[in-house]
């Protein structure tokens, strides 16, 4: 475990965001995106992405303001994590306990969800990544349930990278989900009850089609997990940034991706 500190940069609500495959060379707010050595990088990164309630008051605006340049951070971040060559990326949208804000964030948080699939399924699907959500997506309205389904299937078939977004996800929920599961099997017959072991476990996990998690990255200076991926993160490196989400770009994601690559992973040997 441990922590960056953000670099000095100028933001701003207006600034225009550069195309990152243009000419072949990924760049964000006009800085390229330094190149990673295969041999250090990550196969799965996921992020919990906090700050944009912070982002949004530190300058006298709304929080909707903030949770806008937050989805202006996920198109960046996520076109970085397919330039770098990233095999999946994972990223907590809307935990369970969400649910707890006011209900008007509640709604514009689905209203941006909607947005995003619109206008970016096209891209997701041209640049062949496979869409995937984690979570019990289906409490929310039908008709957003609708777009998710419907987004996931398109790119189904995609053999590109994949691109998880943890909605309504809470890990506790997920590994009791799973004990139910082992006990219904159990209970039935179809498995003794010395077959439960870990790889039983992980198959059952939403994320079991993802490689094994390397990398969890939190913004905003919080240093917690907040019930993700809490089973996925058993030997995964951890780090926790100041640099608030809707600031984080891909040259914030190289820099962790490049003190991943400096750390010795002994996953309990010497």
């Amino acid at each position: 475990m441990w922590r960056l500190v953000p670099r000095k940069r100028k933001s701003s609500a207006s600034e225009p965001e550069a195309d990152p495959r243009r000419n072949g060379v990924v760049k964000v707010a006009a800085r390229a995106i330094p190149e990673i050595e295969a041999s250090v990088l990550p196969r799965h990164v996921a992020i919990i992405m906090d700050g944009n309630g912070r982002w949004a008051k530190k300058r006298h605006l709304p929080r909707i303001a903030g949770h806008r340049q937050g989805v202006e951070a996920v198109r960046r971040v996520s076109r970085a994590a397919r330039a770098m060559g990233i095999e999946a990326l994972t990223l907590y949208a809307f935990s369970s306990e969400n649910w707890r804000r006011p209900e008007e964030e509640v709604g514009d948080l689905m209203g941006l969800l909607r947005h995003f699939i619109r206008s970016d399924l096209d891209e997701l699907a041209e640049d062949n990544v496979r869409l995937k959500v984690i979570g019990d997506y289906r409490r929310f309205s039908p008709d957003l349930v609708e777009m998710i389904d419907g987004a996931m299937a398109r790119t189904a078939a995609n053999t590109g990278p994949l691109l998880a977004i943890a909605l309504n996800y809470g890990s506790q929920a997920e590994l009791v989900g799973v004990a139910r599961e082992m006990a219904r099997r159990v209970r039935d017959g179809e498995m003794a009850i010395d077959e439960i072991d870990a790889g039983g476990i992980e198959g059952l996990l939403d994320t079991h089609e993802l490689p094994p998690l390397d990398l969890l990255i939190r913004t905003s200076g919080e240093q917690r997990l907040s019930n993700f991926l809490l089973w996925q993160a058993a030997y995964a490196e951890l780090l926790f940034v100041d640099t608030l989400w809707p600031d984080f770009d891909g040259e914030a994601l190289a820099e962790a991706v490049a003190a991943f690559g400096r750390r010795q992973r002994r996953f309990g040997g010497l």
